[in-house]
């Protein structure tokens, strides 16, 4: 068989299945194809108000840690899928503790985010939420 024969088969060929037809979204954390499941959940979800939300203001770091795991663990038990952080500003803290606008809590919640395993997609809030004061946090199914 030639190139032309090839090509011709190509051009000429109906898809195998209802495949070809469907959104392809792909899922990071479970390689899933051809599954719109996912994105209807996340397009839902970004929609929602959070389930449950933890005040982190006048805890220290330690105790602003502890309280997250407990938190976050408390909340995938129950069923929740989306949590609010409220962490603040940071404008309060004395110069020369961080860069300049960058609380201590808000930048230990997010390093609690990315070490915990079901934690997914985060953004801070809307401005009416807390803006940059608050971070969402989608826990993974």
């Amino acid at each position: 068989m030639n190139f032309g024969d090839i090509l011709e088969k190509w051009e000429k060929r109906t898809p195998q299945s209802a495949f070809y037809d469907k959104e392809v979204v792909y899922s990071r954390d479970e390689n899933v194809y051809g599954n719109t499941l996912r994105g209807e959940r996340r397009s839902r979800l970004l929609r929602k108000n959070p389930d449950d939300s933890i005040d982190l203001h006048g805890l220290n770091r330690d105790e602003a840690w502890t309280a997250l795991e407990t938190f976050f663990e408390n909340s995938r038990r129950q069923g929740c899928e989306k949590l609010l952080i409220i962490h603040g500003k940071g404008n309060h803290q004395t110069e020369g503790e961080l860069p300049q606008n960058e609380g201590a809590l808000r930048e230990l919640s997010r390093r609690f985010i990315e070490s915990c395993t079901f934690a997914g997609e985060s953004g801070y809030s809307s401005a009416k939420e807390g803006g940059t004061g608050a971070t969402w946090v989608i826990l993974k199914e």
